[in-house]
């Protein structure tokens, strides 16, 4: 049974970074998701994140509304 919070945090935590609000926001600073980049395609995921948010996104799944999230989060970092 999966425990996991799935929220931005959790999602963080997923993907093998870490998830604290701080760490979150330096993330967010320092990358931006280009306009029409799928947010699996951004060029800053190693393959497995990739896999993941891919996966995450094309299944609807538990994590897909915090990779929503973030995705808009890198989107308006212009």
């Amino acid at each position: 049974m999966d425990t996991s919070h799935h929220d931005l945090s959790g999602l963080f935590s997923q993907l093998g970074l870490p998830g604290e609000p701080q760490a979150i926001d330096a993330f967010v600073a320092a990358h931006r998701l280009d306009a029409g980049l799928a947010l699996a395609d951004a060029p800053f995921w190693n393959r497995a994140q990739a896999e993941f948010l891919r996966e995450a996104l094309a299944d609807d799944a538990e994590w897909a509304e915090a990779a929503d999230e973030l995705a808009m989060l890198l989107s308006q970092n212009r």
